[in-house]
Protein backbone atom coordinates (compact mmCIF):
# COMPACT_ATOMS: atom_id res chain seq x y z
CA UNK A 1 0.00 0.00 0.00
CA UNK A 2 1.30 3.67 -0.75
CA UNK A 3 -0.05 7.06 -0.46
CA UNK A 4 -0.56 7.38 -3.86
CA UNK A 5 -2.65 4.57 -4.20
CA UNK A 6 -4.29 5.00 -1.18
CA UNK A 7 -5.50 8.08 -2.37
CA UNK A 8 -6.66 7.27 -5.59
CA UNK A 9 -9.34 5.40 -4.40
CA UNK A 10 -10.12 6.83 -1.15
CA UNK A 11 -13.60 8.31 -0.75
CA UNK A 12 -15.68 9.06 1.84
CA UNK A 13 -18.95 8.01 2.99
CA UNK A 14 -21.30 10.41 4.01
CA UNK A 15 -21.16 11.00 7.85
CA UNK A 16 -23.80 9.37 10.53
CA UNK A 17 -25.49 11.37 12.58
CA UNK A 18 -24.03 11.32 16.37
CA UNK A 19 -26.02 9.41 18.62
CA UNK A 20 -26.38 9.81 22.24
CA UNK A 21 -23.82 7.11 23.95
CA UNK A 22 -23.23 6.79 28.18
CA UNK A 23 -21.62 4.46 30.10
CA UNK A 24 -22.88 2.39 32.78
CA UNK A 25 -23.00 3.54 36.47
CA UNK A 26 -22.74 0.67 37.81
CA UNK A 27 -23.09 -3.69 36.82
CA UNK A 28 -26.76 -3.85 37.83
CA UNK A 29 -29.39 -6.35 36.80
CA UNK A 30 -32.90 -5.49 37.12
CA UNK A 31 -35.88 -8.21 37.68
CA UNK A 32 -39.00 -6.08 38.02
CA UNK A 33 -42.24 -8.37 39.41
CA UNK A 34 -45.25 -6.44 40.37
CA UNK A 35 -45.91 -9.93 42.59
CA UNK A 36 -42.21 -9.93 43.81
CA UNK A 37 -41.37 -13.06 42.68
CA UNK A 38 -38.22 -14.06 42.99
CA UNK A 39 -35.27 -14.03 39.94
CA UNK A 40 -35.47 -17.66 38.20
CA UNK A 41 -32.29 -19.42 38.57
CA UNK A 42 -31.17 -19.03 34.78
CA UNK A 43 -31.08 -15.02 35.37
CA UNK A 44 -29.13 -15.52 38.70
CA UNK A 45 -26.57 -17.86 36.87
CA UNK A 46 -26.02 -15.37 33.92
CA UNK A 47 -25.73 -12.65 36.45
CA UNK A 48 -23.18 -14.26 38.43
CA UNK A 49 -21.10 -14.65 35.10
CA UNK A 50 -21.01 -11.52 34.43
CA UNK A 51 -20.53 -9.62 37.50
CA UNK A 52 -23.93 -8.10 37.86
CA UNK A 53 -26.33 -7.28 41.16
CA UNK A 54 -29.29 -8.55 40.83
CA UNK A 55 -32.16 -6.19 42.20
CA UNK A 56 -35.70 -6.83 42.06
CA UNK A 57 -37.97 -4.29 41.77
CA UNK A 58 -41.82 -4.52 42.45
CA UNK A 59 -43.48 -0.77 41.79
CA UNK A 60 -44.20 -0.72 38.52
CA UNK A 61 -44.30 3.74 39.33
CA UNK A 62 -41.10 3.94 40.36
CA UNK A 63 -39.28 1.58 37.67
CA UNK A 64 -38.36 4.46 35.38
CA UNK A 65 -37.37 6.48 37.71
CA UNK A 66 -35.56 3.93 39.68
CA UNK A 67 -33.96 3.11 36.08
CA UNK A 68 -33.06 6.95 35.12
CA UNK A 69 -31.14 6.94 38.46
CA UNK A 70 -29.08 4.16 38.32
CA UNK A 71 -29.08 3.12 34.37
CA UNK A 72 -28.96 -0.77 34.95
CA UNK A 73 -27.19 -2.65 32.14
CA UNK A 74 -30.46 -5.22 31.84
CA UNK A 75 -34.02 -5.32 32.91
CA UNK A 76 -36.09 -8.42 32.80
CA UNK A 77 -39.68 -8.12 32.64
CA UNK A 78 -41.22 -10.95 34.36
CA UNK A 79 -44.98 -10.10 31.80
CA UNK A 80 -47.34 -10.99 34.71
CA UNK A 81 -49.07 -7.42 34.86
CA UNK A 82 -49.44 -8.25 30.83
CA UNK A 83 -50.24 -4.50 29.72
CA UNK A 84 -48.80 -2.92 32.73
CA UNK A 85 -45.06 -4.36 31.21
CA UNK A 86 -45.28 -3.66 27.86
CA UNK A 87 -46.12 0.00 28.70
CA UNK A 88 -42.94 0.62 30.91
CA UNK A 89 -40.62 -1.84 27.77
CA UNK A 90 -41.89 1.03 25.51
CA UNK A 91 -41.34 3.92 27.50
CA UNK A 92 -38.02 2.80 28.62
CA UNK A 93 -37.30 2.69 24.45
CA UNK A 94 -38.77 6.08 23.77
CA UNK A 95 -35.85 7.49 25.60
CA UNK A 96 -32.50 7.44 24.37
CA UNK A 97 -30.69 7.61 27.64
CA UNK A 98 -33.02 4.51 28.82
CA UNK A 99 -33.43 3.20 25.42
CA UNK A 100 -29.52 1.38 25.12
CA UNK A 101 -30.34 -0.76 28.46
CA UNK A 102 -31.90 -4.58 26.99
CA UNK A 103 -34.91 -5.52 27.62
CA UNK A 104 -35.93 -9.27 28.27
CA UNK A 105 -39.68 -10.06 28.93
CA UNK A 106 -40.21 -13.40 31.12
CA UNK A 107 -43.31 -15.11 30.22
CA UNK A 108 -44.39 -17.87 32.40
CA UNK A 109 -46.70 -19.49 29.86
CA UNK A 110 -46.71 -19.87 25.81
CA UNK A 111 -48.24 -16.98 24.92
CA UNK A 112 -47.33 -15.93 20.97
CA UNK A 113 -49.49 -12.91 20.71
CA UNK A 114 -48.02 -11.10 23.86
CA UNK A 115 -44.65 -12.20 22.70
CA UNK A 116 -45.28 -10.43 19.73
CA UNK A 117 -46.23 -7.64 21.48
CA UNK A 118 -43.27 -7.51 23.46
CA UNK A 119 -41.11 -7.37 20.44
CA UNK A 120 -43.41 -4.58 19.12
CA UNK A 121 -42.89 -2.52 22.26
CA UNK A 122 -39.16 -2.82 21.67
CA UNK A 123 -38.26 -5.46 23.53
CA UNK A 124 -34.81 -7.07 22.87
CA UNK A 125 -35.88 -10.85 23.99
CA UNK A 126 -38.96 -12.78 24.85
CA UNK A 127 -38.08 -15.71 26.85
CA UNK A 128 -41.30 -18.22 27.52
CA UNK A 129 -41.46 -21.65 28.80
CA UNK A 130 -40.89 -23.61 25.56
CA UNK A 131 -37.30 -22.90 25.45
CA UNK A 132 -35.21 -24.73 27.61
CA UNK A 133 -32.99 -22.95 30.46
CA UNK A 134 -29.92 -23.18 28.10
CA UNK A 135 -31.63 -21.15 25.45
CA UNK A 136 -32.57 -18.97 28.19
CA UNK A 137 -29.09 -18.22 29.13
CA UNK A 138 -27.66 -17.74 25.41
CA UNK A 139 -30.32 -15.30 24.58
CA UNK A 140 -29.84 -13.18 27.74
CA UNK A 141 -26.24 -13.44 26.93
CA UNK A 142 -26.20 -12.00 23.44
CA UNK A 143 -28.53 -9.29 24.63
CA UNK A 144 -26.22 -8.27 26.75
CA UNK A 145 -23.44 -8.48 24.13
CA UNK A 146 -25.03 -6.55 22.11
CA UNK A 147 -25.74 -3.79 24.67
CA UNK A 148 -21.85 -3.69 25.32
CA UNK A 149 -21.46 -2.95 21.67
CA UNK A 150 -23.40 -0.51 21.21
CA UNK A 151 -22.53 1.71 23.70
CA UNK A 152 -19.09 1.23 23.29
CA UNK A 153 -18.64 2.05 19.90
CA UNK A 154 -18.24 5.26 19.12
CA UNK A 155 -21.54 6.63 17.24
CA UNK A 156 -19.09 8.94 14.43
CA UNK A 157 -16.68 6.73 13.46
CA UNK A 158 -18.38 3.06 14.37
CA UNK A 159 -15.20 1.37 16.05
CA UNK A 160 -14.80 0.11 19.15
CA UNK A 161 -14.64 2.63 22.57
CA UNK A 162 -12.74 2.77 25.65
CA UNK A 163 -14.86 -0.55 26.70
CA UNK A 164 -13.46 -2.64 24.29
CA UNK A 165 -9.90 -0.96 24.02
CA UNK A 166 -9.33 -1.78 27.63
CA UNK A 167 -10.58 -5.44 26.66
CA UNK A 168 -8.46 -6.19 23.80
CA UNK A 169 -5.13 -4.57 25.58
CA UNK A 170 -6.23 -7.04 28.43
CA UNK A 171 -6.57 -10.48 26.02
CA UNK A 172 -3.10 -9.54 24.79
CA UNK A 173 -1.56 -9.43 27.94
CA UNK A 174 -2.92 -12.50 29.05
CA UNK A 175 -1.77 -14.20 25.69
CA UNK A 176 2.09 -13.42 26.32
CA UNK A 177 2.37 -12.15 23.02
CA UNK A 178 4.44 -9.14 22.21
CA UNK A 179 2.37 -6.31 21.90
CA UNK A 180 2.52 -2.63 21.08
CA UNK A 181 0.12 -0.09 21.60
CA UNK A 182 -0.23 3.01 19.80
CA UNK A 183 -2.13 6.27 20.60
CA UNK A 184 -2.79 8.45 17.65
CA UNK A 185 -3.84 12.17 18.39
CA UNK A 186 -4.45 15.13 15.64
CA UNK A 187 -1.91 18.35 16.11
CA UNK A 188 -3.33 21.76 15.54
CA UNK A 189 -7.41 19.88 14.86
CA UNK A 190 -8.79 22.27 17.22
CA UNK A 191 -7.88 25.67 15.10
CA UNK A 192 -9.12 23.58 12.05
CA UNK A 193 -12.59 23.10 13.81
CA UNK A 194 -12.51 26.61 14.89
CA UNK A 195 -11.57 27.86 11.11
CA UNK A 196 -13.65 24.99 9.24
CA UNK A 197 -16.72 24.15 11.37
CA UNK A 198 -17.25 20.93 13.33
CA UNK A 199 -18.94 19.46 10.16
CA UNK A 200 -15.32 19.32 8.45
CA UNK A 201 -14.03 18.56 11.64
CA UNK A 202 -15.93 15.35 11.77
CA UNK A 203 -15.21 14.51 8.25
CA UNK A 204 -11.50 14.69 9.31
CA UNK A 205 -12.14 12.31 12.07
CA UNK A 206 -13.85 10.18 9.59
CA UNK A 207 -10.14 10.20 7.50
CA UNK A 208 -8.16 9.40 9.91
CA UNK A 209 -10.59 6.51 11.33
CA UNK A 210 -10.27 5.44 7.67
CA UNK A 211 -6.77 5.51 7.09
CA UNK A 212 -5.78 3.79 10.90
CA UNK A 213 -8.42 0.93 9.61
CA UNK A 214 -7.17 0.22 6.34
CA UNK A 215 -3.47 0.30 7.48
CA UNK A 216 -3.83 -1.75 10.53
CA UNK A 217 -6.17 -4.83 8.91
CA UNK A 218 -3.72 -4.77 5.92
CA UNK A 219 -0.54 -5.09 7.76
CA UNK A 220 -1.50 -6.81 10.59
CA UNK A 221 -5.46 -8.48 10.70
CA UNK A 222 -5.57 -9.38 14.43
CA UNK A 223 -4.78 -5.85 14.72
CA UNK A 224 -7.37 -3.44 16.72
CA UNK A 225 -8.64 -0.39 16.20
CA UNK A 226 -10.54 1.70 18.30
CA UNK A 227 -11.54 5.53 19.23
CA UNK A 228 -11.03 7.31 22.60
CA UNK A 229 -12.76 9.81 21.40
CA UNK A 230 -11.98 13.87 19.59
CA UNK A 231 -9.51 13.27 17.73
CA UNK A 232 -8.15 10.64 19.97
CA UNK A 233 -7.19 6.75 18.74
CA UNK A 234 -6.06 3.81 19.84
CA UNK A 235 -4.50 0.71 17.52
CA UNK A 236 -2.59 -2.28 18.88
CA UNK A 237 -1.06 -4.60 16.95
CA UNK A 238 1.55 -7.25 17.71
CA UNK A 239 5.19 -5.99 18.13
CA UNK A 240 6.69 -7.20 14.42
CA UNK A 241 4.02 -4.89 12.67
CA UNK A 242 4.44 -1.77 14.78
CA UNK A 243 6.93 -0.15 12.68
CA UNK A 244 5.24 -0.85 9.08
CA UNK A 245 1.60 0.18 10.30
CA UNK A 246 2.98 3.68 11.89
CA UNK A 247 5.14 4.71 8.89
CA UNK A 248 2.42 3.76 6.45
CA UNK A 249 -0.25 5.82 8.68
CA UNK A 250 1.87 8.78 8.80
CA UNK A 251 2.48 8.87 5.01
CA UNK A 252 -0.84 8.46 4.20
CA UNK A 253 -1.77 11.04 6.35
CA UNK A 254 0.41 13.84 5.33
CA UNK A 255 -0.56 13.21 1.87
CA UNK A 256 -4.17 12.96 2.16
CA UNK A 257 -4.60 15.89 5.03
CA UNK A 258 -3.99 18.80 2.80
CA UNK A 259 -6.38 18.10 0.91
CA UNK A 260 -8.99 18.90 3.56
CA UNK A 261 -7.85 22.51 3.44
CA UNK A 262 -8.68 25.43 0.59
CA UNK A 263 -6.35 25.51 -2.06
CA UNK A 264 -5.07 29.11 -0.64
CA UNK A 265 -4.49 27.41 3.35
CA UNK A 266 -2.65 24.29 1.39
CA UNK A 267 -0.40 26.53 -0.44
CA UNK A 268 0.65 28.81 2.28
CA UNK A 269 1.15 25.48 4.32
CA UNK A 270 -0.65 27.77 7.47
CA UNK A 271 -3.28 30.13 8.11
CA UNK A 272 -4.26 32.70 10.49
CA UNK A 273 -5.40 31.93 13.90
CA UNK A 274 -5.60 33.77 17.10
CA UNK A 275 -4.54 32.50 20.37
CA UNK A 276 -6.89 32.46 23.65
CA UNK A 277 -5.69 36.17 23.82
CA UNK A 278 -6.63 37.29 20.61
CA UNK A 279 -3.26 37.46 19.08
CA UNK A 280 -2.25 36.30 15.78
CA UNK A 281 -0.09 33.57 14.87
CA UNK A 282 -0.02 31.29 12.18
CA UNK A 283 -1.90 27.65 12.57
CA UNK A 284 0.05 25.21 10.43
CA UNK A 285 -1.28 22.29 8.81
CA UNK A 286 -2.42 19.58 10.81
CA UNK A 287 -0.22 16.44 11.46
CA UNK A 288 -0.28 13.19 13.56
CA UNK A 289 1.13 12.26 16.40
CA UNK A 290 1.48 8.31 17.28
CA UNK A 291 2.94 7.29 20.98
CA UNK A 292 3.78 3.83 20.80
CA UNK A 293 4.27 1.67 24.40
CA UNK A 294 5.26 -2.00 24.07
CA UNK A 295 5.87 -4.70 26.08
CA UNK A 296 9.06 -6.10 24.77
CA UNK A 297 11.21 -4.79 27.73
CA UNK A 298 8.41 -3.76 30.01
CA UNK A 299 6.32 -6.28 32.39
CA UNK A 300 2.78 -5.26 32.43
CA UNK A 301 0.09 -6.29 34.65
CA UNK A 302 -2.67 -3.95 33.99
CA UNK A 303 -3.85 -2.06 31.50
CA UNK A 304 -4.30 1.04 33.33
CA UNK A 305 -0.36 1.15 33.42
CA UNK A 306 0.06 0.64 29.60
CA UNK A 307 -2.63 3.49 28.71
CA UNK A 308 -0.32 5.75 31.52
CA UNK A 309 2.37 5.39 29.62
CA UNK A 310 0.88 5.40 25.97
CA UNK A 311 -0.63 8.88 27.00
CA UNK A 312 2.78 10.25 27.96
CA UNK A 313 4.39 8.75 24.61
CA UNK A 314 1.62 10.44 22.72
CA UNK A 315 2.33 13.15 25.05
CA UNK A 316 6.53 13.16 24.04
CA UNK A 317 5.38 13.08 20.47
CA UNK A 318 3.26 16.39 20.09
CA UNK A 319 6.54 17.85 21.21
CA UNK A 320 8.23 16.72 18.02
CA UNK A 321 7.88 19.14 14.32
CA UNK A 322 5.81 16.75 11.76
CA UNK A 323 3.97 13.56 11.91
CA UNK A 324 5.94 11.38 13.54
CA UNK A 325 5.60 8.22 16.16
CA UNK A 326 7.84 7.84 19.11
CA UNK A 327 8.25 4.44 20.99
CA UNK A 328 9.12 3.80 24.38
CA UNK A 329 12.21 2.82 24.89
CA UNK A 330 12.82 2.52 28.48
CA UNK A 331 13.27 -1.19 30.18
CA UNK A 332 11.83 -2.25 33.46
CA UNK A 333 14.94 -3.59 36.07
CA UNK A 334 15.37 -6.99 36.31
CA UNK A 335 13.19 -8.69 38.54
CA UNK A 336 14.73 -10.02 41.75
CA UNK A 337 15.55 -13.66 42.36
CA UNK A 338 15.06 -15.26 45.84
CA UNK A 339 17.86 -16.31 47.38
CA UNK A 340 18.98 -20.07 47.10
CA UNK A 341 17.51 -20.01 43.19
CA UNK A 342 18.94 -20.80 40.02
CA UNK A 343 20.03 -17.64 38.03
CA UNK A 344 18.50 -17.73 34.12
CA UNK A 345 21.02 -18.87 31.70
CA UNK A 346 21.51 -15.09 29.86
CA UNK A 347 20.59 -17.06 26.63
CA UNK A 348 17.11 -17.31 28.05
CA UNK A 349 16.84 -14.03 29.34
CA UNK A 350 18.27 -12.64 25.86
CA UNK A 351 15.48 -15.00 24.20
CA UNK A 352 12.42 -12.96 25.95
CA UNK A 353 13.36 -9.91 25.13
CA UNK A 354 13.75 -10.38 21.16
CA UNK A 355 10.05 -9.59 18.72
Amino acid sequence: MTASNFRASFVLPPLDPISPAVMHLKRTLVFHSPEGAQPPEVVLAVAKERGLEVMVHRDGDGLIPFVNQRLPVCIILDGSDGPKSLELCRTLKSDPFTAIIPVAFLLGRDDHEYALKALECGGDEVLTPAMEAREHRLRLRLALDRADRDVSVNPSTRLPGTVQIERDMAERLRSGELFAVCYADLDHFKEFNDRYGYNEGDRVILLLSRILRDVVKAHAPSGFIGHIGGDDFIFNVPLEHMRRCCEDILEIFDELIPYQYTEEDRKLGYFLGKDRRGNLLRVPLMTLSIGVVTNQYRRFTHTARISELASEMKAYAKTLPGSVYAVDRRRDPPPLVPAGSKEPESGEARELNQP
